[in-house]
């Protein structure tokens, strides 16, 4: 049976190890990332922006569409009790998806005249 002395002797070894391994491809990696940058056109400036945003954005010119008139605004079609709206587009909305479960229909909600 192992002890606890036994398993921080095994984590400083490990440690050593990892750390050994990344000091060897440090250097290595370094100069893949850099044949990259120059193979993309990428500049350090690209490299502080990305790393600056948040993980989830994409560059405006990676974007589909990013060249495009952003898309009309669609009328609500549909009010809840509360004053939520829906266009009738995309998922339903929780709001919505949760009265149609209690047995209301979605047609409750319908605007008379949307737009």
């Amino acid at each position: 049976m192992t002890n606890l002395i036994d398993i921080q002797s095994q984590i400083e070894k490990l440690q050593k190890q990892a750390n050994d391994i990344r000091s060897k491809e440090f250097d290595k990696t370094v100069q893949e990332i850099v044949e990259k940058m120059r193979a993309f056109g990428i500049t350090v400036k690209d490299i502080q922006a990305a790393i600056a945003r948040p993980a989830s954005k994409k560059p405006a010119k990676a974007r589909r569409g990013a060249d495009k008139a952003p898309a009309a605004k669609v009328a609500a079609k549909f009010r809840g009790p509360n004053g939520e709206t829906w266009s009738g587009r995309g998922l339903t909305p929780r709001w919505l998806a949760s009265l149609v479960e209690q047995g209301r229909k979605k047609e409750e909600f319908a605007i008379a005249n949307p737009g």
